[in-house]
């Protein structure tokens, strides 16, 4: 139930995701300018961040 929520905000904010996943890390901030290109590459490798186990 917690990684449906994850994938669901993921589609919103994809770098909030990634922090709540992983904690504090430069995948946060990759996510982050990703989203500042476009918000589909910041949504497309946050849900790549979120659904990696």
């Amino acid at each position: 139930m917690f990684k449906v929520l994850l994938v669901l905000l993921c589609l919103v904010l994809p770098w909030l995701a990634v922090l709540i996943k992983e904690g504090p890390s430069l995948k946060v901030l990759w996510t982050f300018l990703l989203q500042l290109c476009g918000h589909l590459p910041g949504v497309l490798y946050g849900l790549y961040r979120v659904v990696k186990d």
